[in-house]
């Protein structure tokens, strides 16, 4: 069983629609970040069906977990029932996988002195055991480092800053090619639509002691780790618990808007991402 003990979910601006979502339920707790390509119309929500898809998804996990005895099998389920929703009402222009939302998801469960891991993409998993020390569970760093190298390339071919980078051609026709691949089957394993990615989730077990502290963020907020090298893991969930997460995030914030607002020291394709983060107690 988890006890929650901070949880904050910002959006990257006030006027977008916040694509995070986090949650639990029993032993079970998940964070969730999407996306969809940008300009898409939205046809389930009123700003963005990625937006959607992170609640759909937190909200159905909400009912199944309590029953759920494997996450693979929790996550697919969740993943049909949000493909089915979506497919009842899209538009033939629609019907098209390149148009769909996607996204990064960590889910965890602890079981025992143990906590399994499922991640898709870049969302992360921090364990701080009660000797202090702190594994960090998911693929987040070395994606970051990738997306990092891309976005100053692109940035510096295209002349533009985060906030602008999504409008330019260079951006579209990269975010193109990564869609077309994702559409083939040949990108990263994803939260979607595509019920038969869940096979292909990453999983990971953990030592998780009773007492242990567990972080779940999306990229928004391990940024202050993996790309503002602000602090290191063990220091994120020093703060986290010292002080709350909402110093982390306005710190976040502070960095992109203030410190590096043109990407230069820290290559990104958005000013300031959605922020997402919850906080438990084993």
């Amino acid at each position: 069983m988890f006890t929650i003990l901070d949880r904050i979910s910002w959006p990257g601006s006030p006027d977008r629609a916040n694509e995070d979502a986090c949650g639990a339920s029993q032993g079970w707790a998940w964070v969730i970040d999407t996306s969809i390509f940008p300009g898409t119309p939205a046809i389930m929500h009123e700003a963005s069906d990625a937006a959607w898809l992170a609640g759909f998804v937190s909200r159905r996990l909400s009912d199944l977990a309590p029953h759920a005895e494997d996450g693979v099998a929790l996550i697919r389920h969740a993943m049909e029932e949000a493909r089915t929703a979506f497919l009842a009402v899209a538009p033939e222009e629609r019907r098209d996988p390149f148009t769909w939302p996607i996204g990064a998801m960590t889910l965890v469960r602890h079981r025992g002195k143990s906590l399994d891991v499922w991640t898709f993409g870049d969302t992360t998993a921090y364990v701080r055991q009660p000797d202090g020390s702190v594994i960090t569970a998911g693929e987040a760093p070395g994606l970051r480092t990738f997306e990092a190298a891309a976005a100053a390339r692109l940035l510096e071919a295209s002349g533009a800053t985060p906030k602008t980078i999504v409008k330019t051609p260079e951006f579209q026709s990269w975010l193109a090619e990564r869609r077309q691949r994702q559409k083939q089957g040949r990108g990263l394993a994803l939260l979607g639509l595509d019920p038969s990615a869940a096979d292909r989730l990453r999983h990971e077990t953990v030592p998780c002691a009773d007492g242990s502290a567990i972080l779940l963020a999306s990229d928004g907020f391990s940024a202050l780790v993996d790309l503002y090298g602000l602090m290191d893991a063990e220091g994120l969930m020093e703060a986290a618990l010292s002080s709350g997460l909402e110093p982390l995030a306005r710190e976040a914030r502070r960095i992109e808007t203030e410190v590096d607002p043109t990407g230069k020291l820290y290559p990104r394709f958005k000013e300031s991402d959605d922020a997402t983060a919850l906080l438990l107690r084993a």
